[in-house]
Order: structure tokens, then C-alpha cells, then sequence
């Protein structure tokens, strides 16, 4: 019993470490600019009097993170003039894209959504851009930082101060976005227009909470595999500038690609698969969540508080639980779980657009959504930061997180048309059935012996 207590404590623990503790601020500020660009956006839409259909394609800004792979190298490899000699390499392009953030949520302030839609969302593309760019550096930085098996607390951490974040910019949001709570907080009578570009330069503030923590912590040693190490010459062997471009495209862009599917053989294929499947549920749904809620009926108040800031407790509880889980565990029995119970809770969605604008039900599936949602993605980022060769972290967890969301965000940018040629209810059923290639492959991954060897190899 005393050494059952022991392994528990123990994993409890490994959240008192000080890297650990960092991410909670890091992952602060990359979880600020998502729901800015998402969720947060389309309930700024809806209040202009947009459609549907176009806010579903709005859903489609989100494709930058997606597809960040493609610059993934260059963040990986390539240094920033005078700020990487002052921070690193993994803090100058975390800072740098917290930067660019901040500039691009300001622009946004300055463009009305009723006239100047196009722009918006140019301006909405250049937030992603970067809070994508923050991401791959910051990813490398959190797997470079701790040994394997510190990233389930790493991942749990991250997602904590994720969710905070989406807290902030959801809820928060929302309530700031409210003409009638600065006149309540401040006595100030402000349009609804003006509402939503205060809020908005609230959000560019507080990004100085992760640009602060970039700062302050140290930059990683990385951990290069020595029997996988990037080949070829360096680009500042070669002579030639063409040979230098040849020569840092091998070691920089290919080799990450092919070290995983030399790696894993045809088994490559179905990780693939699976981790673009794993999402796909939750991440259709998403960009109709905000219209759903202030369609059926609940104000931007009850939606920041029960939504948003419940909700967030939720997540909370779902993320620790699935860190600890896979501490305790491994990662595939956890994965599965989460991939279930994520599919599970459209139906209650489902339920809730017929039941209407009823808050104790609210709270129940947000409950439910909200918890497995945390859980799910602290296990699911935890396998993913497994099947990362070191010697390749940026570029080869770019690769996961862009096949991880791209399929759920280009599905979801149908999302409006869907709603509008039939309900919310057939909607968010649609949904349901999209999560069951997920838990499927959760299985087949789970049992098969290439999968299972690779990741406790790792540990």
C-alpha cells in the first residue's frame, strides 16, 4: 500500500517541477490568439449581422495552423538576426511570434466587420500566422525541455494554461464585449462596436504575460539521437550559396520526413491517419458553438460564465486527470478513452438544441464536453510528443499538430452550410459520427506492436 501511495505521489509531483510549472504560462500565450481568430471571432460576427455560411468559412483562418509545417523548418534551423545570439534559438521565434501576434490583433481593432470583412480576416490570418509560428518554437522548446516522461505533466500543464487562455479570450472576451457590463463595472456608455475593440486590445495586453515568461526561462539543451542525426554537410560547410540552400534543405526539410518514415515503415501511413482523425469530432463542431448558443437563445453574459469560465473547470479537471492518467498508465489506454467520450458529447449537444436555451442543461453538456476535451488532448498531446525523433522536434511535431487539425478545419469551414440547409441538431450528430474513425484507429494504434515498442522505448 505504502509503495502504491509512493508511485502516486510521486506523479502528482512531477507538476513541482519548474519547467513544468513554466508551460502554464506559455501555453497562456498560445492559447490567447486561437478562440480571437475562432470562436470569439464568429460571436463578434454573429453581432454584425453576418451569415452562417460565412462565418463557417471564417473556420478556415484556423487552416494557417495547419498547415505550418511547411515553415516549420526555418524555425527549427534557422536563426533570427541579433535576437536568437540574445534569447536561443526556441525562445527568439517564441518571442518573435508573440510579437507579431499582438501587432496583428491590434490591426484587428481597427477594421469593422459590417464593411471591412475581407480585411478582417486577412488581419485574422496574420494572428494565426504567427500565434503558428509561437507554436512550433514552442513546441520544440516543451519537448527539448524535460525528459520523456515529464511530457504528460508538460503536456497537462500546457493545456491548463491553454484553457486559461481560452477562458480569457472566450469568456472574458464575451463579457467585455458586453455595452451593458461597462456600464455596470465603469459607468461608461459604449456602443456595441466600441465593446468589441476594447476587448480586443485588452487581449494584445495580455500577451505580455508569455512574452514576459519567454524572458525569464532558459533556453533548453537539445538532445540530438545519434544514430538518426541529421546527415549531410552543414549549410555553413558548402561554398556555393546554391549548395548551402541544397544542403540546409536535406539536413533541415527532408531528413525530419524521412527519419519518421523510415522509422516507422508503412505504419507511418496509419499514425498519420489517426492522428488526423483524432480531432475531428470536436474541431467540426467548434466554429458553430458561439452561434449555436446565442441562436438558441443564451446571452453573451451566460455564455462567458457558464460556457467559458465553468467550462474552463472542466477542461481543468480533464487535463490533469488525462496527465495524470498518463503518467499512471502509458498513453494508449487514455487515448482511447478520450477519443470515445469526445465523440459522446455531440450527442448531448445534439440533445441540448432540442431541449433550447435551458442553462441547467447547458451546464451539463458543457460538463461533459468540456472535461473530455481536456482529457483527450492532455493524452493525445503526450503521444504525439513520443513519436518525436529529438534530433527533429520542431519540424517532426509540426508534421503531427498540421495532419492533427487540418482535416477537422477544412471540414468545419462547412460547418454554416451544413446548419443553415438543416438544423443544429442534425449538426451536431454529423459530428458524432465524425469521432468514430477516431476511436477506431485508438484500437487499431493501441494493439499494434511497432506503436507500442516506439513509445515505451521513448519512456
Amino acid at each position: 500500500m505504502k509503495k502504491l501511495l509512493n508511485s502516486w505521489a510521486a506523479a502528482f509531483a512531477v507538476y513541482a517541477q519548474p519547467r513544468v510549472l513554466a508551460m502554464l504560462f506559455l501555453g497562456f500565450a498560445a492559447g490567447l490568439p486561437l478562440l480571437l481568430v475562432f470562436s470569439t471571432l464568429t460571436a463578434w460576427l454573429v453581432d454584425v449581422g453576418v451569415s452562417r455560411t460565412t462565418i463557417g468559412f471564417f473556420a478556415w483562418v484556423g487552416i494557417t495552423y495547419s498547415i505550418k509545417v511547411f515553415w516549420s523548418p526555418i524555425v527549427d534551423t534557422m536563426p533570427l538576426p541579433g535576437l536568437t545570439a540574445l534569447l536561443g534559438k526556441r525562445r527568439s521565434w517564441i518571442f518573435i511570434g508573440q510579437l507579431g501576434i499582438v501587432v496583428g490583433i491590434v490591426a484587428m481593432t481597427q477594421v469593422d466587420p459590417s464593411k471591412q470583412l475581407v480585411l478582417l480576416a486577412v488581419c485574422a490570418v496574420c494572428v494565426a500566422f504567427f500565434s503558428a509560428t509561437q507554436d512550433i518554437a514552442l513546441d520544440a522548446y516543451r519537448i527539448e525541455a524535460v525528459a520523456t516522461e515529464y511530457q504528460g505533466a508538460m503536456s497537462a500543464t500546457y493545456v491548463l494554461g491553454y484553457r486559461l487562455a481560452m477562458l480569457v479570450a472566450g469568456g472574458g472576451a464575451l463579457l467585455l464585449a458586453e455595452p451593458k457590463n461597462w456600464l455596470a463595472l465603469t459607468g461608461l456608455t459604449i456602443s456595441n462596436a466600441e465593446a468589441w475593440q476594447y476587448a480586443y486590445w485588452i487581449m494584445a495586453g495580455l500577451m505580455s504575460v508569455g512574452m514576459i515568461t519567454v524572458l525569464l526561462i532558459q533556453e533548453p539543451d537539445p538532445q540530438q539521437d545519434t544514430d538518426s542525426a541529421p546527415s549531410g554537410n552543414t549549410p555553413g560547410a558548402v561554398e556555393s550559396l546554391w549548395r548551402r540552400f541544397c544542403s540546409w534543405f536535406v539536413v533541415a526539410v527532408a531528413d525530419p520526413f524521412v527519419n519518421f518514415f523510415k522509422g516507422h515503415g508503412r505504419f507511418a501511413f496509419v499514425l498519420l491517419l489517426f492522428i488526423g482523425c483524432y480531432r475531428i469530432s470536436d474541431i467540426t463542431m467548434g466554429v458553430m458553438a458561439n452561434p449555436f448558443y446565442l441562436d438558441l437563445g443564451f446571452s453573451k453574459n451566460e455564455i462567458g460564465t457558464i460556457v467559458k469560465a465553468y467550462g474552463f473547470v472542466m477542461t481543468l479537471l480533464g487535463a490533469f486527470t488525462g496527465g495524470i492518467m498518463v503518467v499512471r498508465f502509458g498513453v494508449f489506454r487514455p487515448l482511447l478513452v478520450g477519443a470515445i467520450m469526445v465523440a459522446a458529447t455531440n450527442v448531448l449537444f445534439a440533445q441540448l438544441a432540442v431541449v433550447g436555451a435551458d442553462v441547467d442543461w447547458l451546464a451539463l453538456v458543457i460538463s461533459a464536453d468540456n472535461f473530455s476535451g481536456g482529457f483527450a488532448n492532455a493524452a493525445f498531446i503526450a503521444f504525439l510528443s513520443g513519436l518525436v525523433n529529438r534530433a527533429y522536434t520542431a519540424t517532426q511535431y509540426a508534421l503531427f499538430s498540421s495532419f492533427m487539425t487540418l482535416p477537422g478545419k477544412f471540414i468545419s469551414g462547412f460547418s454554416g452550410m451544413v446548419v443553415e440547409s438543416s438544423n443544429y441538431y442534425s449538426f451536431f450528430l454529423y459530428a458524432a459520427l465524425m469521432g468514430i474513425p477516431a476511436i477506431i484507429l485508438s484500437v487499431i494504434v493501441m494493439r499494434h506492436p511497432k506503436a507500442r515498442q516506439f513509445i515505451h522505448s521513448n519512456e
